[in-house]
Order: structure tokens, then C-alpha cells, then sequence
């Protein structure tokens, strides 16, 4: 699929973002609760909230924590309310960045947020100026050493997958959101282990950045990556291997 997002790439390069730093439990009983409210509190009826749990315990969190994240979500016991918003910015370079935030106070999240990029580079935008830019779609993940390329896509595509590719020992499938579900149960039914499946927002072209550019972007995306509110973050930017390898050193 051209203009794949390199970012999921280059996060596998350094060293465990979310799990290092702690912010997964918060992110994921964020989702929790929010499918729960949306959906209801049965994971059988709500493939959001199915996927939200096993998220949750593909990272080893107690299953009490999910309870209570589905009865907050449902209404069961008492709890803060979130809210789902998605902003659009720019970063150094003219790179384009959607925001998936989830918050008790829009307000507040808003200001930080605007703080953030006036300290590293960027700019928000006003809603519509780069969402046209990216496409939903599932993205499913497979360590590669599981599968053979050639046995991954016969059984993907006959499932109704778009697209399969090769990124840094993984494979990745693409999906239409709508048809997630149906290819990630068909992968897993052939004994094939999944890493992850969730929705993603797929860029359709990239911006190649300079060592300087890159560097300052990089920046960015850590800080917007480890701000409490944001769930997930989408570039259209791109860093070739060798700009890539000066930078971890």
C-alpha cells in the first residue's frame, strides 16, 4: 500500500514507547471505558470493546482494572467521563499530524496541546486542514518469523484483507475498518498468532525529512506521544535509514 505511514515503523526502532513509559494502562482503560459507553459492556456484542480487552491483556493488566473500566464505561460505577477528539496540526516541515485524544476537559487539552507545538515546531490547524490526508483503515500485525509471507496472504485476502506488507520483521495486514474483525478471527483460526489489530488512519502520501527536520519531528512526536490525553498520533512524514541511524546514535 504506498503512502503506509513510516512512524508505526520507526516506533519499533526505538525502544517500547508506550510500555516503557507507563501509558498504556492509562490509554487502554480510556478505550475500555469509551466502548463500554458507546457500544455496551458486552464484548461479544462490541468488537470495539473486544478489541480494547484484548489489548489490555496482551499487556498483562488485571482483570479487575478491566472490569471496572467497563462498569465506569457502562455507567455502573461512578467514574470521569471522557470524550473522544481528534486535532489536526502541522509539524516541521509541513508534516501533517491527527491527534486522537480522549478527555475529561477539551479545554484544557486543547491549550496543552497548542503549548506542545509552539515549543517544538508545529502548529495546530483548523479541523478539516489534513484529515483528508488519511485513510481508516485496520491494520492487523504479525511477527514474521510466525507465518510465510505467501500462506499470510492467501488466507488474509480470501478473508477480505486490502493489502499485505513486510515492515521491520512484521507483517502487516490492511483491512477496510468494517472488516477488521472478520480477517483478524480467519488469520487466528489458521493458527497464525496476531500481535495487534486496530484501527489506524493510513496516510496517502509522505513527506521526506531532512536529518534537521527529522530530528525536530522526532521530538515532537515523543512529546505528543507522551501526553496523558492522546491515545494515538498519525504523520505523513517519512526518515530514510541512513538519516534514521545518524539520529540513534
Amino acid at each position: 500500500m504506498s503512502g503506509h505511514s513510516k512512524w508505526a515503523t520507526i516506533k519499533r526502532k526505538k525502544a517500547g514507547i508506550d510500555a516503557a513509559r507507563g501509558r498504556v494502562f492509562t490509554r487502554v482503560i480510556k478505550e475500555i471505558s469509551i466502548a463500554a459507553r458507546q457500544g455496551g459492556g458486552d464484548p461479544d456484542g462490541n468488537p470495539r470493546l473486544r478489541t480494547a480487552i484484548a489489548i489490555a491483556k496482551a499487556s498483562n493488566m488485571p482483570a479487575d482494572n478491566i472490569e471496572r473500566a467497563i462498569k465506569k464505561g457502562t455507567g455502573e460505577l461512578e467514574g470521569v467521563t471522557y470524550e473522544e477528539i481528534t486535532y489536526e496540526a502541522y509539524g516541521p516541515g509541513g508534516v501533517a499530524l491527527l491527534i486522537d485524544c480522549v478527555t475529561d476537559n477539551k479545554n484544557r487539552t486543547a491549550s496543552e496541546l497548542r503549548h506542545l507545538f509552539s515549543k517544538y515546531g508545529g502548529n495546530m490547524g483548523a479541523q478539516g486542514c489534513v484529515a483528508w490526508m488519511f485513510e481508516a483503515k485496520g491494520v492487523i500485525t504479525i511477527d514474521s518469523s510466525k507465518t510465510d509471507e505467501d500462506t499470510l496472504m492467501d488466507v488474509a485476502l480470501e478473508a477480505g484483507a486490502d493489502d499485505v506488507k513486510t515492515e521491520e520483521g512484521v507483517f502487516e495486514v490492511f483491512t477496510a475498518p468494517s472488516n477488521l474483525e472478520a480477517v483478524k478471527s480467519a488469520i487466528e483460526a489458521k493458527g497464525i498468532p496476531v500481535s495487534s489489530a486496530e484501527m489506524n488512519k493510513i496516510p496517502q502520501n509522505t513527506v521526506q525529512l531532512d536529518e534537521r527536520t527529522a530530528e525536530s519531528m522526532l521530538k515532537l512526536m515523543d512529546m505528543l506521544e507522551d501526553f496523558d490525553d492522546t491515545q494515538k498520533v498519525y504523520a505523513n512524514f517519512d526518515i530514510s535509514p541512513e538519516i534514521l541511524a545518524k539520529l540513534d546514535k
